[in-house]
């Protein structure tokens, strides 16, 4: 979408917030909200589905669990680039967030009111979907907020990323709470309320967005738009026939949308680099960006780790012991969020001030890779413990290295892309990063299935160790990759 006029003029800006238009709060407060009820939920979910029914959870063997937090994970990310693209043909940015955030509320009902493995299914996959919508439209609206020549752009997404963080900081703390003290169901009601609160906020500043949040920049005529509706009938369709006739059982979840992620990538790449409309070098540029895209999955498959075998390894390993109190099992997912709302900034001003001598992309990118194996390295002295042997102040130190890992790559990531993308293909370059995204959590789900206290040795080694040859590779590889991108940094 292009950036339109702001709503106040560049003689009188709007500074309502923090120096900053009012009308930002809108979309700081349903970013915060969604992230709230997303990391909320995905800080009790994995232990719910194996938990025993005298626990309060559903049974589930605890590999199968894992492969379905890590299915979902990804079917955020795969949701994303279908949201996008509805967003410019169809609906705008504006209502595909909107209908985004009630599908999302919608799937945190199903979760708390629905019995067993119906609920999870259904809430799953409307949160997934909806997720989706949100995490990639509302970028766009907070652009449209700002002219082009406005310098308090960069200030102002600096504030829409540390409410993403505050959400990610508080659900864990207040679901995971919930989910001990009143059960799960409780748990995941809060995480409903929670993105009700968002959707109310929103909805009484949405009509005042500027006009350009509603535009669909590239419309389908009406006999496109019937063929993308019949086409996504006849996907449903068939989904849900191979759920019923068990080909897509639980057990394969993961499996599925690691394949469906890798076919699509495989697919994206080859229309780029024999497209017409792709001169010479931008296909150098598509070429550079593989290795970058494949440290991304390395880097993921590890990191989203988070959500399934550190969720276990918190509930079984770890000593939560907090001065003769036992805390929840969920609150391990809001360290990460202080870290980043603690470095993002630091890393920032480093960046800054380095300049022309910071790390190149594919260096920062080889280093993320690297930086994560050393995280899943350090899990080695802890190895053969026992239950709840693992000191806290370790799991703090690992993740900490998760963050610094996750500094070197995440923010850098839609950067690149959309500075190696062909003209004709900005968006689909864009999407290749999430499908990196969608592949390395799914694969991270598959992984995790393999995982088990009385192997952690072997596990984590070898985890560690391909992530570091990976980023290796890609340090190594990085003088050629660098003449490949013809002067992209």
């Amino acid at each position: 979408m292009s950036d339109a006029p702001p709503v106040a003029t560049q003689r009188d800006p709007d500074k309502g917030f923090f120096g900053q238009p009012f009308l930002l709060t809108s979309l700081f407060g349903v970013e915060m909200w969604e992230r709230f009820s997303f990391y909320g939920m995905q800080g009790i979910v994995l232990i719910y589905l194996y938990y025993s029914a005298e626990q309060g959870g559903l049974g589930v063997p605890q590999g199968t669990a894992a492969g379905i937090v890590g299915a979902y994970g990804g079917l955020v990310y795969l949701s994303t680039i279908v949201a996008t693209w509805i967003a410019d043909r169809a609906l705008g940015a504006e209502r595909t967030l909107f209908f985004s955030a009630i599908v999302v509320m919608a799937g945190h009902i199903a979760l708390a009111v629905l019995p067993g493995l119906t609920g999870v299914g259904v809430g799953l996959v409307l949160i997934a979907l909806g997720s989706g919508g949100v995490k990639g439209n509302a970028t766009t609206l907070v652009g449209s907020l700002y002219a082009p020549d406005d310098e308090r752009r960069d200030a102002g997404f600096s504030l829409f990323y540390l409410g993403i963080n505050l959400g990610a900081l508080v659900g864990p703390l207040l679901t995971g709470i919930l989910a001990d003290v009143a059960g799960f169901h409780v748990g995941f009601g809060l995480a409903a309320v929670g993105m009700a609160l968002g959707l109310v906020q929103y909805s009484v500043q949405r009509r005042k967005l500027p006009a350009a949040a509603s535009e669909v920049p590239s419309p389908l005529s009406p006999a496109a738009r019937t063929r993308a509706i019949v086409l996504a009938a006849v996907g449903v369709v068939v989904i849900v026939v191979l759920a019923l006739t068990g080909v897509l059982s639980a057990d394969r979840l993961s499996l599925a949308v690691i394949v469906v992620s890798a076919a699509a990538a495989v697919a994206v790449f080859a229309l780029m680099l024999s497209s017409d409309g792709v001169d010479a070098v931008e296909r150098r540029r598509v070429l550079a960006f593989i290795p970058l895209w494949i440290a991304s999955v390395a880097f993921w498959s590890l990191y989203q780790q988070q959500f399934t075998v550190l969720t276990i390894y918190s509930d079984q390993q770890l000593d939560r012991n907090l001065f003769g109190w036992e805390f929840p099992v969920g609150w391990v997912q809001s360290i990460n969020p202080v870290f980043i709302i603690v470095l993002s900034g630091v890393f920032a001003a480093l960046w800054t001030k380095l300049g022309s001598r910071q790390p190149s992309t594919p260096l920062k990118f080889g280093l993320a890779a690297a930086i994560m194996g050393v995280a899943f390295l350090l899990f080695l002295p802890l190895a053969g413990g026992g239950p709840n042997s693992a000191p806290l102040l370790a799991m703090v130190g690992i993740l900490f290295v998760f963050t610094i890992a996750e500094l070197m790559l995440s923010p850098v990531g839609l950067s690149v892309s959309t500075k190696l993308a062909p003209k004709a293909f900005r968006a689909q370059m864009v999407g290749l990063f999430f499908l990196s995204v969608a592949l390395g959590t799914a694969i991270s789900g598959g992984l995790a299935g393999l995982y088990s206290a009385q192997h952690e040795t072997v596990y984590f080694g070898v985890n560690g160790a391909v992530a570091i040859v990976v980023g290796i590779l890609v340090m190594a590889s990085a003088p050629a990759l660098r003449k490949l991108m013809e002067g992209v940094k």
